[in-house]
């Protein structure tokens, strides 16, 4: 009996001493750690400093009124480029070569009173210059009319200036025969319809486009720029006519100014042509690696 009541005081006492460290291991267990939620729209990436000083570029030619000439190098090929872009913001581009395979010059312009595709006495079409409506001022060349020549001065430039575009920029050395500061531009948007053509492009410190380089060819500033019209004239008389697609026509196919009714094109102007082959202002494949220093 006494054993017994000697065993259960042992037990006691251990009991006595181990309970207020269990207690206070219990109260020393750490809380559940909690998990910050994600925020939903994460910041927005640091802008690059190679891309802040292209978009400040392409800001500069949005704004830069001008007259010059380009020479378009498209494999052993060299075409003369016209492009005007007046006081009022309106503008005209003039490419030989520009429609029906490369046998016909044409010119597209935005005025006033809408978008243009002009046809141009030439080769493949010798008859005088008139002019097809397109659209309205800020609509987009039609993909089976455009040759893709205009863009660089025209649209691209806004996507170039919005720092929110799916590009990728980074310096480039200049084409050829060009001068200024130049990027390597490519898309990183998955989508098959990129929002402008990669390749490289340059600026003069004040805006001029001295070069651009994309699949359609090479565009290189030859001479000065010159000074700009109050605005832009069109080619020729706007007519009801068709305008002249980029491609040429197939071989049991009238072209359009042997259409009945019809004649061309549409409305833009200033001389010169360019050849055509690509789609509206959406991008295609990358040229042949743009140069990086």
């Amino acid at each position: 009996m006494h054993a017994h009541l000697h065993v259960a005081r042992r037990l006691t006492g251990v009991l006595t001493l181990a309970l207020p460290v269990l207690l206070a291991g219990c109260a020393d267990d750490p809380p559940a750690a909690t998990i910050s939620p994600t925020p939903a729209d994460p910041a927005p990436a640091v802008l690059d400093g190679t891309r802040a000083e292209l978009a400040a570029l392409a800001a500069a030619a949005q704004d830069r009124h001008f007259t010059a000439r380009y020479t378009l190098t498209d494999g052993d090929a060299a075409r003369t480029i016209v492009v005007t872009s007046a006081d009022d913001d309106t503008w005209r581009v003039d490419i030989p070569g520009g429609a029906l395979g490369g046998t016909a010059d044409v010119s597209f312009a935005t005025t006033a009173d809408g978008l243009f595709q002009c046809a141009l006495p030439s080769a493949g079409r010798p008859e005088p210059a008139s002019c097809v409506r397109l659209g309205e001022p800020g609509d987009v060349v039609p993909r089976r009319l455009d040759p893709r020549v205009q863009h660089p001065f025209t649209d691209w430039l806004e996507v170039l200036t919005d720092r929110q575009a799916p590009l990728a920029v980074s310096p480039a050395r200049p084409p050829a025969g060009a001068t200024g500061a130049c990027y390597s531009v490519d898309s990183t948007s998955a989508s098959l319809n990129a929002p402008l053509d990669v390749g490289i492009y340059c600026y003069a410190p004040d805006g001029t486009p001295t070069a651009v380089r994309t699949a359609t060819g090479t565009l290189v500033l030859a001479g000065a720029a010159g000074p700009a019209p109050a605005t832009v004239t069109l080619a020729g008389p706007v007519t009801e006519g068709e305008p002249l697609e980029v491609a040429a026509p197939a071989a049991d196919e009238p072209s359009a100014s042997a259409r009945p009714g019809g004649n061309e094109q549409g409305g833009n102007e200033q001389g010169g042509n360019e050849q055509g082959g690509n789609e509206q202002g959406g991008g295609q494949p990358s040229p042949a690696g743009p140069e990086t220093p």
